[in-house]
């Protein structure tokens, strides 16, 4: 299982889109907070507003891209009521 992480920054108040091979998203906000991540280690520090679970890593890189696209991220702002 892989799965698809959207953070906001509490700083900054921009997101993040990203993807991980496993569903560890505890893990990964962790890493991202402790600045290991480089896009976004200026943020810190990050809260997990979103987190989908998908059935392979193909699919969670498919949904990120769309996520990360003009139509996903108003998806994004429509649906987690965030601007």
């Amino acid at each position: 299982m892989a799965c698809i992480c959207i953070l906001r920054s509490n700083i900054t108040g921009k997101k993040y889109v990203g993807s991980s091979r496993k569903n560890d998203s505890k893990k990964r906000l962790l890493a991202h907070n402790a600045g290991k991540t480089k896009s976004t280690k200026s943020g810190c520090p990050w809260i997990l507003i979103h987190q989908e679970v998908c059935n392979d890593y193909t699919e969670a890189r498919k949904r990120e891209n769309f996520l990360k696209s003009g139509r996903g991220r108003k998806w994004v702002n429509e649906n987690l009521k965030i601007n």
